[in-house]
């Protein structure tokens, strides 16, 4: 230190006392005067004032900035828990208190802190802004990549945890929209499929027409999701459908002419077959029709070519088909007992098919309605036919019990006597019953040419007719079986008076010439058909038909293809008289 002081007298132990001490030496050794001394002296304290002026500006300087520094760091603290919405900071004093660096070095660590919170609050807000942004970029129908636009700009005014959960919030509800959207799409994308599966219909480039991204080679999350998208789907669906639905028509339309050409045709069941994948859905509705290809283009062209060449087919065989179908009319009127006239009707179906004045299925058709009103004439009828086949039976019965009456021998003990007498027994009760049965005969039928306006005819003959006839026999045959009894009483009388007392009584003779009712069997053929004479003599005889009102009826007019025997139509008189009772 002593050298040091040596060689540098300005430091050491120099003062300003020392230093004005060696400089008045100076100034003696000189011989300054007094005026410039103080001169000197004044110079120096000037300077010595400007100094500490300059220093104390310097320490106000350096205050300010501090005292600034300190209001910005409270200014920006307070900016950052306003936006990140704090009303404090852990580790934050309560009282302001210290110097002026005691206080910013107690500020500078909460706002390093609030500093890195903002940043991380900033990019959690840039992340779910992105998201909620591409998210509603795919519902607007925009797929560009989120880099080309940069970023989204974040308010860093507001970076509350409450904005943030808003944020959150609504990234949410368009997460879920855009699941919704996705589930959407791949539902319409599976039905496009399923209907263009059914329709042989390419499946690709009807998906991709919509819109390129909903190729199957994409990723789920880059499947367009957009209004638009979902709207060209629907519409695909629905036009789909409608080429569904009309193919589906159709179909169904072939198949059923195909089935009644097979029908009319007598089709056998392994040529039906080749087209059962086309009549299996002839009572199917839209939706259960599933199967790949079931309504493919070329299917409904190979049935309607299947269609055409069958209709030609028809055309060749309508002789055929018209002769058949006029078989189960004559049929029908068979069963019924209504007589006709086959060859004239069949020479007419020829006739009409030769000129070609009339449609093979217009022919069909009037043959087919002759055949439905055929029916009902003959459902009509049925009731009092049941009751016809009764009387008729109950006839043969009553004809096998006079041949059983009339027979000497029928209690001897031979072989099947017994069962002849039971036959007997239940014959007796059923020709008991044929009076009764006549009678409700006759009213029902009376009540049929009614409602019919037209007399009811069994195979040709009024049915009253035959009816009246049978009760006139009836009668006539209990007429004769009186005479007979009162004839064998008076015989029997006779004989006893001229007995002797001792003498055999003869045996009375078997009654001769007994008249045998002829029932309406009596000369039919093997399937029970009347006797026509019974009605011509019963004409003959001035047996008559009439209705309530003493009209006579009228015979019903044919049917287009069906002729009435001209000969049984002279004979149709039905007979409305009363019925004579048995006595």
């Amino acid at each position: 230190m002593a050298v040091t002081d040596s060689q540098n007298p300005l430091l050491g132990e120099d003062t300003c006392g020392s230093l004005l001490n060696k400089l008045q030496e100076i100034w003696d050794e000189v011989g300054e005067s007094d005026e410039e001394r103080d001169k000197m002296l004044l110079q120096i304290e000037q300077e010595c004032l400007d100094v500490y002026k300059r220093k104390v500006e310097q320490a106000a300087k350096s205050r300010a900035c501090l005292l600034q520094s300190l209001s910005d760091a409270k200014i920006e603290l307070c900016n950052l828990l306003s936006a990140l919405g704090e009303k404090g900071f852990a580790g934050m004093p309560e009282k302001t208190s210290g110097t002026i660096k005691e206080q910013l070095a107690a500020i500078a660590p909460i706002l390093e802190k609030l500093w890195q919170q903002k940043d991380e609050r900033v990019k959690e807000f840039s992340d779910v802004q992105s998201q909620i942004e591409k998210i509603c970029g795919e519902i607007a129908g925009d797929l560009s990549p989120s880099d080309q636009t940069g970023p989204p700009a974040v308010d860093e005014s507001n970076l509350s945890l409450k904005k943030l959960d808003e944020f959150q919030s609504q990234l949410q509800e368009l997460q879920k929209e855009k699941s919704e959207r996705l589930h959407k799409v791949h539902e319409f994308v599976s039905t496009v499929h399923d209907l263009c599966s059914v329709l042989s219909m390419d499946f690709l480039s009807t998906v991709t027409e919509v819109h390129p991204s909903l190729d199957d080679s994409t990723s789920v999350n880059s499947k367009s999701i957009s209004n638009g998208t979902l709207a060209r789907l629907a519409n695909t669906v629905s036009t789909l459908n409608e080429e569904k639905q009309k193919r589906l028509h159709k179909l169904q339309e072939l198949a059923s002419q195909l089935v009644d050409l097979w029908n009319l045709m007598d089709t056998p069941p392994e040529e039906r077959s080749l087209f059962d994948h086309v009549t299996c859905n002839m009572s199917t509705s839209v939706d259960e029709v599933t199967v790949p290809g079931a309504l493919a283009l070329d299917l409904i062209e190979q049935a309607e070519v299947e269609v055409e060449r069958l209709d030609q087919l028809k055309a060749s065989r309508m002789k055929e088909i018209a002769f058949k179908k006029q078989a189960e009319l004559e049929e029908i009127f068979a069963r019924a007992h209504i007589e006709i006239e086959p060859e004239a009707a069949r020479e007419k179906i020829m006739s009409l098919i030769d000129s070609g004045n009339i449609e093979p299925t217009e022919l069909l058709a009037d043959m087919d309605n002759q055949i439905a009103k055929a029916k009902e004439e003959a459902l009509s009828r049925k009731e009092i036919l049941d009751k016809v086949e009764k009387w008729m039976s109950a006839c043969e019965e009553e004809s096998w019990l006079e041949d059983y009456n009339r027979d000497d021998n029928r209690y001897n003990a031979s072989r099947g006597a017994h069962l002849n007498l039971k036959r007997a027994e239940k014959a007796r009760i059923l020709v008991n019953k044929i009076p009764a049965l006549v009678d409700t005969l006759v009213a029902r039928t009376r009540a049929w040419e009614e409602v019919h306006d037209m007399s009811f005819a069994y195979d040709g003959v009024p049915l009253l007719a035959m009816l009246d006839e049978y009760a006139m026999l009836r009668h006539e045959r209990e007429e004769e079986k009186r005479r007979m009894r009162d004839q064998k009483k008076y015989h029997e009388q006779q004989n006893t008076e001229q007995d002797s007392p001792f003498g055999t009584k003869p045996s009375p003779a078997r009654p001769v010439g007994s008249k045998k009712v002829v029932g309406p069997r009596a000369n039919g053929g093997a399937n029970g058909t009347p006797n026509r004479r019974l009605s011509l003599n019963a004409h003959q005889n001035g047996s008559k038909s009439t209705s309530k009102d003493g009209k006579r009826d009228r015979q019903s007019a044919p049917l287009n293809y069906v002729s009435i025997s001209k000969e049984d139509a002279a004979s149709h008189v039905s007979g409305s008289e009363p019925v004579p009772a048995s006595p």
